[in-house]
């Protein structure tokens, strides 16, 4: 079965300084570093989403502003693919569908932001078309919540969407734990 990894929306907006920063932002961007100096190492196809919000009243991805801009760890190389969204689920007006039929890919390795809105809607939809889907959840970053009156740390709403995607049939794992050929060596990876 034929791999592919698909890095969403890790932008600048979400780091500290940024419009909407998330728990755990800069620690997940390290980790999707990883894997992806590994998917790159053995060839294995990279597809990189950048949202940009296009609503009149957005406050964060907005077009042209460096919070938008993919976060430089991460960036997409040339060989990868780039595609923009504006839609929490990748597989909206991107041709992401297509672009797995033309390469042959089954299965999809899904890190990147946030948790609770597009690796959620993405990797549904993933399933939903029948797709194998791992999420490495220590790539992801969640918000901290606030539902009527009750905080609910980013930590925790991490944790929750991580067990209901296991839960949808997901297969969620640690990148240190993902069996495709991947040999971690975090120690190398430039800080930033």
């Amino acid at each position: 079965m034929s791999t592919g990894i698909v890095v969403i929306d890790i932008q600048n907006d979400y780091f500290p300084g940024g419009a909407y920063p998330l728990t755990g932002s800069e620690s997940a961007a390290v980790i999707a570093r990883g894997v992806l100096d590994t998917a790159r190492a053995i060839g294995t196809p990279v597809m990189h989403f950048q949202h940009l919000a296009t609503e009149p009243d957005a406050t964060f991805f907005v077009p042209g502003t460096a919070g938008a801009e993919i976060y430089p760890l991460v960036a997409p190389v040339a060989t990868e693919h780039h595609l923009t969204k504006g839609s929490p689920n990748a597989f909206i007006g991107t041709g992401l569908e297509q672009l797995l039929r033309d390469e042959d890919i089954e299965h999809l390795v899904i890190m990147g932001m946030m948790s609770s809105m597009c690796i959620d809607a993405t990797t549904r939809a993933a399933l939903d078309l029948g797709l194998v889907v791992t999420v490495v959840h220590d790539a992801c970053a969640a918000p901290d919540f606030e539902f009527e009156g009750t905080e609910v740390p980013g930590a925790s709403v991490q944790a929750a969407f991580m067990a209901a995607l296991r839960d949808a049939g997901a297969e969620v794992l640690a990148a240190a734990d993902l069996d495709l050929d991947f040999d971690f060596d975090f120690d190398h990876i430039p800080a930033h």
